[in-house]
């Protein structure tokens, strides 16, 4: 291999790329990183696999990593956030359009008859928790002003000593918990809409739902939610014909109102979390009809936010809690005697609250739920842990049992046509799983790429980014 004087070139990462470009097994380098798609952060293994024939003893194909560029294999970070990995949330922003799109339209293991079934997109959204700038339709915000859709004031208190911040807090840590006991009355409000009993109503019929959390300017969350009415089987059988999509609309605005979540804390009193006034229920139509509201629109919308985080509101994409104490403020002796955390300083956060790069309203969130994360009552809400969520514990999206398939098996299926893709790739044969047995050992290494790797995967990502663009504008 030629050595290359690199000395006079000023970036690390174009030093690195060059010496990536001029190693001799550069090709299966390159080939590594372009089957990742782009990924920002993949994850690094060391280890090896051997596929045995069970019957015979023999080695039918073998695998190790100090074979590998790198000494290691790369594979996706599957994270869902586009802040943090634009190419893995794209996978899962697809995966999730799909999940939606088979429960409204069928495919994906699940009968075409379910477009037949009632249903509707609610969205429940948080209760106030003081006044904040906004842009209403007609006249300016109440500060007198006709805010742009980007100014940075919107969704902030209009009285920031005044404004609940406590309250918004506890109700984002509390969102999912008040999501569950609103499925509760929801079922409860149908079955006394069929004048039936909860028994007889479950005997009959189903709710299933799919559901993704979006947060507002002001840093609350609020959920979208498909809401679908089933046989007593699932998605693979009607509801009677008197379970109808009035029906479950009229169910969904008595039940919303009815979910209560109370808290009591000497701390900030006695709390009752509720959803706000602004509950938004409109029947599904399918798709080709003349509507706004066609499966086709709704799962690409819930697909779209599902990928989304805080971020989105101003806050940040990663935890704040100091690694080393896990947020405690201290460390434990062996024998039990507690020392302050010398990484820290005691105060339990990665960095001080007053160096974040937040606006003065997503800081105080943050802060609040440090405040209330100390306090007993809310110990096991872990609020530290979830500060840069501004206390939202839950997943994003969410569906039940019997709505469509899962993510699981999505995932499993794209990661059998790979392995198929690979076999044929590589002209191997046919593999019986009944007589044939994989054996491997896995380490974690690190995470992320070198300088000059980064480069290459960037260039992955555009050169993909512009090959959908193309094809978005009907090239060919």
């Amino acid at each position: 291999m030629v050595t290359l004087d690199l000395r006079h070139v000023a970036s690390p990462a174009v030093r690195d790329l060059l010496h990536i470009v001029n190693r001799p097994d550069f090709d299966r380098a390159q080939q590594q990183i372009e089957h990742l798609g782009g990924c920002t952060e993949p994850v690094r293994l060391t280890g090896h696999t051997t596929t045995l024939d069970t019957t015979t003893g023999e080695v039918l194909r073998s695998y190790t990593t100090s074979d590998e560029p790198t000494g290691s294999l790369l594979t996706a970070c599957g994270n869902r956030r586009s802040s943090r990995c634009p190419a893995c949330s794209r996978i899962y922003a697809t995966d999730t359009y799909h999940l939606i799109r088979a429960g409204l339209s069928g495919g994906k293991t699940v009968p075409d008859t379910v477009r037949t079934h009632p249903r509707v997109f609610a969205t429940l959204t948080a209760p106030s928790f003081g006044p904040v700038h906004n842009r209403p339709a007609v006249r300016p915000c109440r500060c007198g002003t006709r805010h742009e859709r980007t100014d940075p004031m919107l969704g902030t208190p209009l009285n920031p000593a005044t404004y609940d911040y406590a309250g918004a807090v506890l109700f984002n840590a509390h969102a999912g918990a008040l999501w569950a006991r609103f499925t509760i009355y929801l079922r409860r409000a149908l079955a006394t809409r069929l004048g039936m009993t909860q028994k007889a109503a479950r005997a009959v019929l189903r709710v299933s739902f799919a559901k993704v959390a979006e947060y507002q300017k002001r840093g609350l969350v609020h959920f979208h939610a498909v809401i679908r009415l089933d046989g007593p089987d699932g998605n693979i059988q009607p509801p009677p014909p008197y379970a109808t999509s009035a029906l479950l609309t009229d169910a969904i605005r008595a039940a919303a109102p009815r979910a209560r979540i109370t808290l009591v804390s000497d701390a900030v009193g006695e709390r009752e979390l509720t959803w706000g006034q602004q509950l938004d229920v409109r029947e599904i139509a399918a798709f080709g009809t003349d509507s706004e509201l066609t499966d086709q629109a709704v799962a690409a919308y819930v697909a779209k936010y599902a990928t989304k985080s805080a971020d989105a509101s101003g806050t940040l994409d990663h935890a704040l809690f100091c690694r080393p104490c896990q947020g405690r403020g201290d460390t434990l002796l062996p024998h039990g005697t507690p020392l302050p955390c010398t990484a820290c300083d005691g105060t339990g956060q990665a960095r001080p609250l007053p160096r974040l790069a937040v606006a003065r309203h997503v800081r105080q969130m943050i802060r609040t739920c440090w405040d209330l994360g100390r306090l007993p009552e809310f110990a096991d809400l872990k609020l530290w842990k979830w500060a840069h969520m501004l206390g939202f514990r839950g997943h994003f999206s969410t569906k039940s049992r019997r709505y469509s398939v899962t993510l699981g098996a999505l995932r499993d299926a794209r990661r059998a046509w790979r392995t198929e893709q690979a076999r044929t790739h590589a002209s191997l044969p046919d593999q019986d799983p009944t007589t044939t047995l994989v054996v491997g050992h896995w380490d974690y290494l690190g995470s992320g790429y070198s300088p000059g790797a980064a480069l290459l995967a960037a260039h992955v990502w555009h050169s993909k980014e512009l090959e959908r663009k193309f094809a978005a504008e009907g090239g060919c």
